[in-house]
C-alpha cells in the first residue's frame, strides 16, 4: 500500500521557525533554572576565592606580553552571560537541558576543587581604572584569584560547541554558525585584554570546555523516522 505525504510534511522548517520552536520548549523551566543557577554560582565562587589558602601568582608568558590592555573588550567580556544562555534557551527538550546542566555543573564543581586546593592568582597590573567606571567594578569585586582554570573561557567553550550543534540542527545559514565561533574567540581574547587572565588560566579553561564539550556531545539518532498510515 502506498502511503501519500503531503508537501508541507516534506518542506523543511525554515531556520527562523526551528530556532523559535527551541526558544518557546519548556520556557519557564529555562528562564528558572538559568537564573537560579546564575545566581547561585557567585556567592559559592566568592566564597571560595576569599577562604581559600595563599595564593600562587601565574608567571606570564610571551604571549600574555604581546597582548595590549584594551579596556573597550570589557563588554564582550560581559557578555559572556547571555552566551552561555543561548545553548539552555535553544534546548530543544528536557533531556538536552539537562545535559547542558550537567555540563555546567561538572566545571564548575571542577574549577571551584582547583581554586580551593591550588588557588592562583594573576600578576598585579598596572591598571588605571576610573573609579565608579564598569573596570573599577570588576577589579574591586572580582579580583585577580581564582584564576586557572578560567571558568570565563571554559563556559565559552563549552556553549561554543553546543551552539554549534544546535544551530547546525536547525539548519542556520553559514554566517550566523560562524557568528557563534568569532563571539566565543572575542570573549577567551577578552578575558586576557581585561587583565583578568593570563595565557596559563585561559588554556586551562580552554581544556575544560573541550573535555566536557566532547563528553556530553549529542549523538544523532539512528532511529528510523515513523510515516502514518
Amino acid at each position: 500500500m502506498t502511503h501519500s505525504i503531503s508537501s508541507d510534511a516534506l518542506s523543511p522548517q525554515t531556520w527562523p521557525r526551528a530556532l523559535w520552536q527551541r526558544c518557546r520548549t519548556l520556557w519557564l523551566l529555562k528562564l528558572a533554572g538559568n537564573t537560579v543557577a546564575t545566581l547561585g554560582f557567585f556567592p559559592l565562587y566568592f566564597w571560595v576565592m576569599q577562604n581559600a589558602g595563599p595564593v600562587w601568582v601565574l608567571p606570564l608568558t610571551a604571549v600574555d606580553r604581546l597582548i595590549a590592555f584594551w579596556p573597550a573588550m570589557l563588554p564582550v567580556y560581559l557578555t559572556l552571560w547571555a552566551y552561555i544562555a543561548l545553548p539552555v534557551l535553544l534546548a530543544m527538550d528536557r533531556r538536552e537541558l539537562n545535559t547542558i546542566a550537567i555540563g555546567c555543573a561538572v566545571m564548575t564543581a571542577i574549577a571551584l576543587a582547583v581554586f580551593w586546593w591550588m588557588p592562583t592568582a594573576i600578576p598585579n597590573f598596572a591598571i588605571n581604572a576610573v573609579p565608579g567606571s564598569s573596570l573599577h567594578f570588576l577589579k574591586t569585586f572580582d579580583a585577580a584569584g581564582n584564576a586557572f582554570p578560567s571558568l570565563h573561557v571554559s563556559f565559552s567553550v563549552f556553549a561554543c560547541l553546543v551552539l554549534a550543534r544546535q544551530l547546525r540542527e536547525a539548519g542556520t545559514p553559514l554566517w550566523l554558525r560562524l557568528l557563534n565561533v568569532v563571539w566565543a574567540v572575542a570573549i577567551v581574547y577578552s578575558t586576557m585584554a581585561v587583565r583578568q587572565h593570563v595565557l596559563i588560566d585561559v588554556l586551562g579553561g580552554l581544556g575544560l570546555g573541550l573535555a566536557m564539550g566532547f563528553a556530553l556531545r549529542e549523538r544523532p539518532s539512528t532511529a528510523p523516522v515513523p510515516v502514518a498510515a
